[in-house]
């Protein structure tokens, strides 16, 4: 995997007319496209299609979360869509204290890794953590998973919502087989541009060149 293969560009608008500029700019430079609730919600499965004509892997994010018959059906869907499905263990916009408010005491990385180990056991091929346990789910669950990160920021950036972050190049030292970007390339000049530089800074760039 080439570093700029690793950066997956979240499609964080609110319906496909916005999204495509952005997509169509940003689609030769990165891996993979994120769909995310907000755009699904406004235009279904033909943004999942829409998207995967750009000549990228999709990735829906819909967080499922219902009794197992439903959710077992909603991916069904989903997956008839032409998208990639991964499992979810704790939101990067939690911290301790969030968790422990919802009855999750202890130190995330202790949720991240039970839940990592349970969905990997029940089938998942690939999880979402933030980069602050990326080390401790690989080395809970070997190298066969694919670990999705998002809560990625380069240097200097604004937190915004996300609550356990790093740099780019930290999440992929730590593990992380593909980053997800959403502000720091859909507010960017020129995001293609922008996922080339990022890119850069990740581990292997400069021994590629």
């Amino acid at each position: 995997m080439t570093p700029g293969e690793r950066i997956c560009a979240a499609l964080d608008f609110p319906a496909w007319a916005a999204a495509e500029p952005f997509a169509r700019r940003v689609a030769p430079a990165v891996g993979m496209l994120k769909v995310g609730l907000e755009l699904f919600a406004a235009e279904g499965p033909s943004a999942v299609r829409a998207a995967a004509a750009l000549g990228r892997p999709v990735f829906l994010d819909l967080k499922l979360h219902d009794i197992p018959n439903t959710v077992e059906g909603a991916a069904r869907s989903a997956a008839a869509s032409g998208a990639s499905l991964l499992a979810v263990t704790v939101l990067t916009s939690l911290d301790a204290g969030a968790l422990a408010e919802i009855g999750l005491a202890g130190p995330p990385e202790a949720a991240v890794v039970r839940l990592a180990r349970l969905a990997v056991g029940a089938g998942a091929g690939g999880l979402v953590c933030s980069p602050h346990e990326v080390r401790a789910v690989r080395a809970a669950v070997g190298p066969g998973p694919l670990l999705v990160v998002p809560g990625v920021r380069p240097p200097g950036a604004a937190k915004g919502d996300q609550a356990r972050v790093a740099t780019p190049a930290e999440a992929v030292a730590a593990g992380a087989d593909v980053i997800v970007l959403g502000r720091p390339l859909r507010d960017a000049k020129d995001p293609a541009a922008a996922a080339r530089e990022i890119a850069g800074t990740l581990p292997g760039a400069a021994a590629r060149g």
